[in-house]
């Protein structure tokens, strides 16, 4: 079901500051900043040779960002986001399997314009896990 490594998704308390470590002290090539009010964050993505680091400012109080970053104020790990061929079969497959999907359980649209589901942490030893279609 699991294809290739999308991203893997850091929350930082400051976007500007987290992006300019990454472009001018890394040599790392950074998107532009985009905001996902529904999603409640402003992104941008470090693009890598095999994969991408999409680093995570929250985008209102009511952020799941910023929930995160309460509990770890300097940032860390967020999720990691996944490919997958035919997201509506992977939902169906994980559900039978007792996997919980996050929020609505119906997928929306992400950052890549990609439909995406979030799978709840405590199915996969505590790790956050966003599938994407590919």
């Amino acid at each position: 079901m699991l294809g290739r490594l999308s991203h893997v998704a850091i929350a930082v308390p400051d976007l500007q500051s987290a992006t300019t470590k990454y472009r001018d002290t890394l040599g790392a090539d950074v998107s532009g900043p985009k905001a996902m009010p529904e999603h409640g964050v402003t992104s941008v993505f470090v693009m890598l040779e095999n994969t991408k680091l999409e680093l995570l400012e929250p985008l209102g109080e009511g952020s799941p960002i910023a929930k995160f970053l309460q509990r770890n104020p300097d940032g860390g790990v967020h999720h990691l986001c996944f490919e997958v061929a035919d997201l509506v079969t992977a939902k169906a497959k994980l559900e039978a399997e007792g996997v919980r999907i996050l929020g609505s359980g119906e997928p929306s649209i992400g950052a890549h314009g990609k439909p995406i589901l979030f799978l709840h942490p405590k199915d996969f030893f505590a790790t956050l896990i966003e599938l994407e279609e590919a």
